[in-house]
């Protein structure tokens, strides 16, 4: 039987960002992740927005993280060599009465210490974006809202996590846990391992896992959303457009892409199958898209996708609007129902629960921790694979050779498949590839 120190369950963003934490402390750490790839959930299909932080309740953790993780995610994105943009945002309004709305928007993001912060008035906003429509009646500006791709991050995280030795477990499911007097006893469908803490960090599993071997009193009602991706081509705002949520209708978020796509996320709601998309969400989504920004060409969009995000309850319904994280027991961490900004503050929710973890371990700084990861570079192969967007052979197979068993895995390593056809040219000739490796061909 394997004994570690510490067993991180769930390869998302925040099980990613915990291993890498961990790895800044004499420690030995597993993750282990149900599929055979990390960052196929939630971080999937995720708004890719870093967020300034005003939206949160003043003394909040949330509040607290999100300002913090904001101003650290330029140094965060050098070390690990992932694209960031600093775009900025508006949160726009057509009704004058949400103006006072945004002015105590503006308030509380002045005492949670959100920088550059400025009211504006309808036309000083249509100036900054000349694609909205007509008639806004204020917004309020951010200066320091980014956006990120959320499944390059992740991935980011796990190579330097790896690099300084976590150990993955993928492709294998916890299916109990046993509090023992040396710890924990992790029981999966391939081996039980010993560890002498775990962190729970299974997204959408994240309450079912601690019931495994705790009650829990946080439980997760799922909902969603639906996007549409337009291609790189296409006219786009400047900045993150947040519409303001009105008595005449529900507003759409849109985001302007760190690879130059239109990203547009709609309002939040039940879900049905997660990750499916309905005919009626993505008609809304474009009816409203067109009334936000008038000229936009919705011939040019590509791609549609879901969303799910586990939203925290306690038992009586009430529900939790700060980030929720649970310790049932010593050595027992559990992050449920970390929504939105949780890639935001992924990188501090990681560096916050490995010190707890080394406190209660008593372990000590690691030496030998390095915070740098390199990217996958261009490469001066001839062969071009995905013609949209430039992928080479030589890209794709290092993209394999660091965890990409499927074309997708190939995708959110490299970009593939990304472009206006959706991989309807390349994902064969990708295929082909990983099976040339699998085999031992290459």
């Amino acid at each position: 039987m394997k004994s570690v120190d510490v067993a991180v369950i769930g390869g998302g963003i925040l099980g990613c960002f915990a291993a890498r934490n961990l790895m800044r402390w004499n420690l030995s750490v597993v993750l282990i992740e149900k599929e055979l790839d990390i960052c196929t959930g939630i971080t999937r299909a995720n708004s890719a927005i870093v967020y300034a932080g005003y939206d949160n309740k003043t003394g909040s953790r949330k509040a607290e993280l999100t300002v913090r993780g904001n101003a650290s995610f330029d140094d965060l994105c050098r070390e690990l060599e992932v694209p960031f943009s600093r775009c900025g945002s508006l949160l726009v309004t057509y009704d004058k009465e949400s103006l006072a709305q945004l002015r105590r928007k503006w308030e509380q993001g002045i005492r949670n210490g959100v920088p550059g912060l400025e009211l504006l008035t309808g036309g000083e906003a249509e100036a900054m974006e000349p694609m909205l429509a007509p008639g806004v009646a204020g917004a309020l500006y951010a200066p320091t809202t980014g956006t990120v791709n959320p499944w390059q991050l992740g991935i980011a995280a796990f190579e330097n996590a790896a690099a300084n030795e976590m150990e993955p477990m993928l492709g294998t499911t916890v299916v109990g846990i046993r509090k023992t007097k040396f710890g924990y006893l992790v029981e999966t469908d391939r081996s039980e391992l010993r560890c002498r803490a775990v962190i729970n960090c299974a997204g959408l599993s994240a309450d079912r896992i601690q019931e495994l071997c705790f009650p829990s009193d946080t439980h997760l009602l799922i909902d969603g959303a639906e996007y549409l991706v337009l291609d790189k081509q296409a006219r786009k705002p400047k900045r993150v457009i947040f519409q303001q949520a009105q008595s005449c209708g529900k507003g759409i978020t849109a985001i302007p892409c760190v690879e130059g796509n239109l990203l547009l996320s709609g309002v939040r709601k039940p879900v049905g199958e997660p990750f499916a998309t309905t005919k009626e969400g993505i008609s809304e989504l474009k009816t409203s898209a067109v009334s936000l920004f008038p000229n936009l060409n919705m011939q040019q969009v590509i791609r549609s996708f879901a969303a799910a995000r586990p939203n925290p309850q306690r038992d009586d319904g009430e529900s939790i609007h700060d980030f929720s994280i649970e310790y049932p027991a010593p050595g027992f961490f559990s992050l449920i129902g970390i929504k939105t900004p949780g890639l935001t503050c992924a990188n501090e929710l990681g560096r916050y629960l490995a010190e707890k973890t080394a406190a209660f371990l008593d372990a000590h700084p690691n030496p030998r921790f390095t915070p740098h990861r390199q990217a996958i570079a261009k490469t001066n192969d001839p062969e071009i694979i995905c013609l949209c967007e430039g992928i080479s052979r030589g890209e794709i197979l290092e993209a394999i050779r660091r965890g990409a068993s499927t074309v997708d895995g190939v995708k959110r390593r490299v970009g593939s498949g990304m472009g206006v056809c959706q991989g309807s040219r390349c994902s064969f000739a990708i295929e082909q590839i990983l099976r040339e490796v699998r085999h031992g061909a290459l």
